[in-house]
């Protein structure tokens, strides 16, 4: 009888292993893989998809039970806390729901927690969550300064479980064909870490290749090239490797605008890149360590069949490269909204042709925030995710007060613009986070939110408060026209306070009175505009701003802001600003995004110093 089981277990363990062996070979593969990776990511994916849809289902059973949901998890973070030096101090334990800590706790911006933050920051314990920070978190800065943001645990386990599989499950289901075997391009980049006394290290908590190494195998760069600390170089790395393989899958960052300047790189780098893969080596005046180097060229063997395939496909232009260098790939996985927006239409305009873009959630250092379960919807709107933190709405209109009076979830209405408060999981509570979003819908009974903007992304020198959003939109209203013989590189803006007296001087003709107004830096694809060009495009966005903003347009009227100014700025100026940000900011690449609405004075000079 044993003899029998044993040969059944035998049997059945054959019939799947031939079972699987079929599978893989009915599926497109990366010409990277090797048998062992490729067999990681067949089990790998398997696994996501069956985890990812049963989280889904558990989020679906949230939503339809959201503000139950939401108190539950508000009290697990407050009964979880109140021991803790910050818990006691604000009476967690007497806490019984949502509505006593609304009316026992005020609402917080960063500076409130500087003390508490300052002791984590020297190894002190339970002080604003009772199990210990693994990291200090770097938030991008883009509104301001960068911030400290102790992070446990949980954040990173809810945004995998509730974000990155719940999302992976969506893409597979909206688009069959990811469900392959190809490796994918991941534009990220290893940060230089900071440690706090204590030992605790400090940056990003976004995705990068040391907080990814289980999974670098799923990408086309080999693991030598994520050892790779200066950004020029590994760019260059992980453009080599992925055009040596031509059943590449997906093009993935954290951010669209990481996407667009990867390809950039690769329409100003294609013939020493082609000429790599045809001798089979990496370029040796690139700065690399010798040792990485030599791991390198070792993955590396002599290609003229696809040297000049590539050749062929560069010289007949960018329009629409990707699908020609990579006919297989499926979409691009990147965040396309906010800062993001820009990057995302000239992304599809240039390179990308048809290939859809898939911007899978929406977070933030203090954590997840929301999911998108429609990736096949032209604007990204995303489900909050109710365990991931407690969500209060300030209106809009309110958010200048200091302590304004918030809406739960079912009180919101669709339509409506909010700003953002919430309470996480690593010990912020009812903390102003800065994002500004509007209800697009409910899904059962969760918001569903589309972003709008930061807070501190906006021009307000009358207190007008022009968002990023309304701005973006005139701009683009003033732009997109046939037959234009420029297009939009990129764009910031400056309140005319940030101007000095020879700043100013730059232009003084063109300004009436002495009102302030609104700075404008555009890099056109054409370079310099004609004297009266720039003042013809001037006239037209003053009067777009009218039209998208009644508040700008009546301060116009009554003399009260004067016209705008526009400058256009020498090619590369927002590559150099993007370098200046690196340098002068704790947060890594992977998080630093072009500010709309210039607030450093240093940063002004950068744009000025490259003004046609």
């Amino acid at each position: 009888m044993s003899r029998l089981y044993l040969a059944t277990a035998v049997g059945l363990v054959g019939v799947s292993a031939l079972g699987i062996t079929l599978d893989i070979r009915r599926k497109r593969r990366s010409e990277l893989h090797s048998f062992g990776s490729m067999l990681r990511q067949y089990f790998e994916y398997f696994f996501l998809s069956f985890f990812g849809a049963r989280m889904r289902r558990k989020l679906e059973n949230d939503s339809a039970n959201f503000a139950e949901v939401q108190e539950e998890t508000l009290l697990k973070i407050l009964k979880g806390n109140a021991s803790t030096e910050y818990g006691v101090r604000y009476k967690f334990g007497d806490i019984e729901g949502k509505k006593q800590y609304v009316a026992m706790h005020p609402l917080t911006r960063h500076i409130h927690y500087k003390e508490f933050i300052d002791q984590v920051l020297r190894g002190k314990k339970n002080i604003l969550t009772a199990k210990d920070p693994y990291q200090i978190g770097v938030t991008s800065g883009t509104s301001g300064k960068s911030s400290l943001l102790p992070t446990t645990n949980d954040i990173s386990k809810t945004f995998l479980v509730n974000g990155v599989f719940v999302a992976i499950s969506t893409m597979f289901e909206a688009f069959p064909k990811t469900y392959e075997l190809q490796k994918s391009l991941k534009f990220f980049y290893s940060p230089r870490w900071q440690y706090t006394e204590s030992g605790l290290p400090i940056g990003p908590t976004s995705s990068s290749p040391s907080n990814s190494q289980r999974i670098l195998h799923l990408y086309s760069t080999p693991k030598p090239g994520f050892d790779i600390l200066t950004e020029p170089e590994a760019l260059y790395i992980h453009l080599l490797f992925a055009l040596k393989d031509r059943n590449l899958g997906i093009l993935e960052a954290n951010f669209a605008q990481i996407v667009y300047s990867g390809l950039s790189a690769l329409e100003a780098q294609w013939k020493l890149l082609v000429e790599d893969i045809e001798l089979g080596k990496v370029n040796p005046n690139l700065e690399i360590e010798d040792g990485v180097r030599r791991k390198l060229n070792n993955l590396l063997k002599p290609d003229g069949k696809r040297a000049e395939e590539l050749k062929q496909e560069f010289s007949k232009g960018f329009y629409g490269i990707v699908n020609r260098i990579w006919p297989h790939i499926n979409l691009v996985l990147a965040c396309s909204t906010g800062s993001s927006e820009l990057y995302a239409s000239k992304l599809k305009e240039k390179y990308l042709g048809d290939i859809p873009i898939y911007s899978p959630f929406y977070g933030a250092t203090e954590g997840l925030i929301g999911v998108n379960l429609w990736p096949e919807e032209e604007n990204p709107v995303y489900m909050l995710v109710p365990r991931a933190m407690f969500f209060e709405f300030i209106p809009v209109e309110e958010s200048s007060e200091e302590q304004p009076t918030t809406l739960f979830a079912e009180q919101t209405e669709v339509g409506k613009i909010y700003e953002l408060v919430v309470t996480t999981l690593s010990g912020l509570y009812r903390y102003r986070i800065g994002d500004v979003v509007k209800i697009a819908r409910f899904h059962n009974n969760c918001p569903v939110v589309e972003y709008q903007y930061r807070q501190g992304q906006i021009l307000n020198v009358r207190a007008e408060k022009t968002s990023e959003r309304v701005f973006y939109d005139a701009l683009k209203s003033v732009l997109n026209h046939d037959g234009q013989r420029f297009r939009l590189v990129d764009y910031t803006c400056a309140e005319s306070i940030m101007l000095d007296d020879e700043s100013r001087a730059l232009k003084t003709a063109d300004v009436k009175g002495t009102a302030p107004f609104y700075v404008v830096f555009l890099e056109l694809s054409c370079g310099k505009l004609e004297g009266e060009e720039i003042k013809t495009l001037e006239n037209k966005l003053d009067h777009a701003l009218c039209e998208f903003s009644p508040v700008y347009e009546s301060f116009r009227q009554k003399g009260s802001i004067c016209h705008l100014q526009l400058f256009t700025v020498n090619k590369g100026t927002f590559v150099g600003l993007r370098k200046y940000l690196l340098r002068n900011n704790p947060a890594a690449a992977n998080q630093i995004k072009i500010p709309r609405v210039i607030k450093t004075k240093q940063a002004l000079d950068v744009l000025l110093n490259n003004i046609y």
